[in-house]
C-alpha cells in the first residue's frame, strides 16, 4: 500500500472509533457529526470553482466528518475539543486526497473565556459572521479578498461578554513553526450583536490581521429588518512583500424570506487583487504578474437562493458572475480579465 492510502485508512478507522464511542460508551460526549454538500456546476472557465474546471462539473463544497465534546474538569474549568477533517472522495479530487486538515484543537473554556490550541479559523475570518451570503461554496469571499484563513499551530482565544455587549478575540500563530514569515503573526477582533440576528437584530464586528503576508483591516455590519438582512464588509489589505499591492474592498448584501425560501443577491468590488478569481485568471501570465497586480477593479455580482428542505437538508443555487481588469506594477499596462459566469445547483445535507 501507498502511504497515502495508509493514511486514509487510518483516519478512517479512527473516526469510525470515535464514532463508536459517541454512540455507545460515553453518551452526549464526544458527539459525531457531519455533511454532505455536493454541487453541480456551470462555468466559462472554472476560475472560481472549487476543482478550477470549466464545463460543467461536480464540486464538493468542503464536505466534512469529525467530533466534538468537552468534559467538565471543575465548577470553573471545561476541556474542549475538536477533530475535523475535509472528506474529498466524492469527487475526481479525492483519488489522490481523501482527507484533508480542518479545524482541530484541545482547549479550556472558563468564565474568563475559552482558549484552544491547534488548528482553527482566525478570528479575523470568523468576524464576517453570516454577513457571507454564498459561503463554502465557488462564491465565497476568498474568491476575491484575502484574511479568509484558517491556521495551524496556533492559539485562539474569545472572551466572555463584556459589560453585556461585545467580546474581544485573538489568533497568535506559534513563531518558529512560520519560519517562512518575518513578521508576528496574529489576528484581532472585537464582535458584538448575534451572527444568526436571533438574540438581538443587528451584528458588528471589526477585526485587523496580520496573517499569511497581508496586512488587513476590516468591518463588518449586518441587521435584520422584518423579513429582510441587509449587511456589508469593508476591508483595506496591503501585501506585506510587495509595496504597490493593496486596495480595498466592499460586499453588500441583501436577503428576503419569501415564505421559507431566502432570495440573496451580493455585489462585490475589490480593489485590492488577493482574491483567487484574479490570481486564477488565465489573463494573469504568471505568479509575479499576480503578485505585483496594481489600480485593481475586480467585481462580482451574485444572485441566489436556499430552501431548508429539511432539520438537515438544504437546496441552494445560485448565479455568480465575475469581471474587471488590473496593471502590471510600473508598466502602465492595463490587463483585461477574463470574465467567468458560473451557475450552481446544490445540496447540502447536515448529521
Amino acid at each position: 500500500m501507498t502511504m497515502n492510502t495508509n493514511k486514509s485508512l487510518l483516519s478512517m478507522a479512527l473516526l469510525s472509533a470515535l464514532s463508536l464511542m459517541s454512540a455507545n460508551t460515553l453518551a452526549d460526549s464526544p458527539t459525531a457529526y457531519g455533511r454532505l454538500d455536493i454541487s453541480m456546476t456551470n462555468s466559462d472557465h472554472g476560475f472560481t470553482t472549487q476543482n478550477r474546471k470549466e464545463g460543467t462539473v461536480l464540486e464538493n463544497n468542503l464536505s466534512r466528518v469529525g467530533v466534538k465534546g468537552s468534559e467538565k474538569i471543575n465548577d470553573d474549568l471545561q476541556l474542549v475539543y475538536q477533530m475535523e477533517v475535509q472528506v474529498n472522495s466524492a469527487t475526481n479530487e479525492g483519488d489522490e486526497e481523501v482527507f484533508s486538515a480542518r479545524s482541530t484543537y484541545l482547549g479550556v473554556a472558563s468564565n474568563a473565556g475559552t482558549v484552544l490550541i491547534g488548528r482553527n479559523d482566525t478570528v479575523m475570518k470568523s468576524s464576517k459572521g453570516d454577513v457571507e451570503a454564498f459561503d463554502l461554496t465557488n462564491a465565497a469571499y476568498n474568491r476575491m479578498i484575502a484574511g479568509q484563513d484558517r491556521k495551524a499551530d496556533g492559539i485562539t482565544y474569545y472572551s466572555p461578554t463584556i459589560a453585556g455587549l461585545f467580546t474581544v478575540n485573538g489568533t497568535y500563530l506559534v513563531d518558529d513553526n512560520f519560519e517562512d514569515s518575518d513578521e508576528t503573526q496574529y489576528a484581532l477582533s472585537v464582535v458584538a450583536g448575534d451572527k444568526k440576528l436571533k438574540s438581538t437584530h443587528y451584528y458588528v464586528a471589526g477585526a485587523y490581521n496580520t496573517i499569511g503576508g497581508v496586512d488587513a483591516y476590516r468591518a463588518v455590519g449586518q441587521v435584520k429588518l422584518g423579513d429582510f438582512k441587509v449587511g456589508g464588509l469593508f476591508q483595506n489589505t496591503e501585501s506585506q512583500t510587495f509595496d504597490q499591492k493593496e486596495g480595498n474592498s466592499y460586499f453588500f448584501t441583501v436577503t428576503y424570506d419569501l415564505n421559507g425560501i431566502d432570495l440573496k443577491v451580493e455585489y462585490g468590488q475589490d480593489e485590492a487583487g488577493f482574491g483567487k478569481f484574479i490570481k486564477y485568471n488565465s489573463a494573469v501570465a504568471s505568479s509575479a504578474d499576480f503578485n505585483q497586480a496594481t489600480d485593481v477593479e475586480v467585481t462580482s455580482l451574485i444572485f441566489g437562493a436556499r430552501y431548508q428542505l429539511s432539520k438537515s437538508t438544504m437546496l441552494q443555487a445560485h448565479y455568480a458572475m465575475y469581471d474587471g481588469e488590473y496593471q502590471i506594477a510600473n508598466s502602465g499596462t492595463v490587463i483585461d480579465l477574463v470574465d467567468d459566469n458560473i451557475a450552481s445547483v446544490g445540496v447540502r445535507f447536515n448529521f
